[in-house]
């Protein structure tokens, strides 16, 4: 009797921990760290604006650089910083007295050659008197050839001589004006209505026009009237337009909005850090004469906005699902399947995970996700990894509009409140391979 309940003991202990072990076996077995965690983000409706950024400098839309055409020594300034100036108004004298001098010069000079040109004149009139009688002579046989040769040639060379005293006269009447255009280049003139912005010169200091015209002033000529000069990336100027609305702030006024418009996008191609760009000249209203030449503008171009767009985030468009050792090939969904019946149902066909272990088939491989950003009728074709029923399932999309954060979905299986995948940790659980970027390069244990 005593070895019967021995027995019993023995066996009820040997199922007590059978039993023990098949719960410690379930427990472990539904409580399981999963291969990969996934991080998502619903797809949502929202208003994406499509804008270019580029910052630029203000200045006066007509700047106008006032300079000397003559050296000498600034003798007075009548204008200043800031100051309004009327066209033809006297900014500023260069001391006159070395070309008053060479007007003296010159204008003596031409009373020189007056004088000359008045001397052979007159040597001309009395060599031709002198042929007249040497003719009259020769035709009543009272002289000879020779002198009538002779009194001809004193008369063409006494003619000659009027026309060199008359080029003269002339050179020194040009002389004489030069020299009193010079001397009136002493005196500095405003050529526009407008401010003076800039002044370069004190009084008493030497300018030298030599190869190029000393700057004195810079006038702007209406402040009211401004412009930004900015440099587009060839890549965003495509979608500019003139007359574009354009906004923008300047660090003198934190918080504050300024409005302007596209006037001109100019076809000459400048490069700036190795970037090809182009001028987008945007004029400005400065009624308020808030705004000053100079200030840096950092402004932004909307040249396309979609309200109420079927939206993801631009990570969830790089995304790719990692790479490990047991996944299998898997033919490619049908572009445009939905979840409803095609072979990207997670109800009606198997799913990979983003882990590459199949939910309920074998994992989509990643050759077909790259497939799947191919040129598109309709627009550019792109894949979404979207977590259905816990398992990724790739959905082929049409984009659109970017704002550099989030794309519009133009056409494509999703909705909002998709769970679309825009991250995924691999776990210790299993042997996977590394994950790979959408470029196929290793990135450790994270994906974007």
């Amino acid at each position: 009797m005593k070895q019967v309940k021995n027995s019993v003991y023995a066996v009820m202990g040997v199922v007590l921990l059978s039993g023990s072990g098949f719960g410690a076996w379930r427990y472990h077995l539904t409580h399981k760290e999963p291969p990969v965690i996934y991080k998502t983000e619903k797809t949502e409706k929202r208003t994406i604006v499509g804008k270019v950024t580029a910052s630029g400098t203000l200045a006066a839309t007509v700047t106008v650089q006032v300079g000397t055409q003559v050296s000498g020594r600034i003798k007075a300034l009548y204008a200043d910083f800031n100051s309004p100036v009327k066209k033809g108004e006297l900014v500023a004298k260069i001391d006159p007295l070395l070309f008053e001098a060479a007007v003296e010069q010159a204008n003596a000079n031409y009373l020189q050659a007056e004088a000359a040109l008045n001397s052979s004149k007159a040597t001309s009139m009395n060599a031709d008197r002198q042929l007249a009688r040497t003719k009259s002579l020769h035709d009543a046989d009272l002289s000879s050839q020779q002198d009538l040769d002779t009194a001809e040639t004193a008369a063409a060379v006494a003619r000659a001589n009027v026309g060199v005293s008359q080029a003269s006269l002339a050179q020194a009447q040009a002389q004489l004006n030069q020299s009193k255009v010079n001397l009136s280049y002493t005196s500095i003139i405003s050529p526009i209505d407008g401010t003076v912005i800039s002044r370069s010169v004190d009084v008493g200091q030497t300018v030298a026009a030599s190869l190029q015209a000393p700057i004195i002033f810079t006038i702007a000529e209406d402040l009211r009237k401004m412009k930004v000069d900015t440099n587009v990336a060839e890549s965003d100027v495509g979608g500019l337009q003139d007359n574009m609305e354009v906004y923008f702030n300047v660090d003198a006024y934190p918080g504050q909005k300024f409005k302007g418009k596209i006037g001109q996008i100019r076809n000459a191609a400048q490069t700036v850090q190795n970037v090809v760009t182009y001028d987008a000249v945007i004029e400005v209203d400065n009624n308020d004469l808030k705004l000053r030449p100079g200030m840096t503008a950092n402004t932004t171009i909307v040249y396309s906005e979609r309200d109420h767009a079927l939206s993801v985030p631009n990570a969830a468009l790089r995304f790719r699902p990692p790479d490990l050792p047991d996944a299998e090939p898997a033919p490619p969904p049908t572009p445009g399947e939905g979840r409803g019946g095609g072979a990207a149902s997670a109800s009606a066909a198997p799913a990979a995970s983003a882990s590459g272990r199949p939910s309920e088939g074998p994992p989509v491989p990643r050759k077909h996700a790259r497939a799947q950003g191919s040129k598109q009728e309709g627009g550019q074709a792109k894949t979404v990894w979207v977590l259905r029923n816990g398992a990724a399932v790739p959905v082929t999309v049409q984009v659109g509009l970017s704002d550099g954060t989030w794309t519009e979905i133009k056409g494509g299986d999703l909705a909002p409140g998709d769970e679309a995948i825009v991250d995924a940790t691999l776990t210790g659980s299993g042997t996977p391979a590394p994950a790979r970027s959408a470029g196929g390069l290793p990135r450790g244990g994270r994906l974007f």
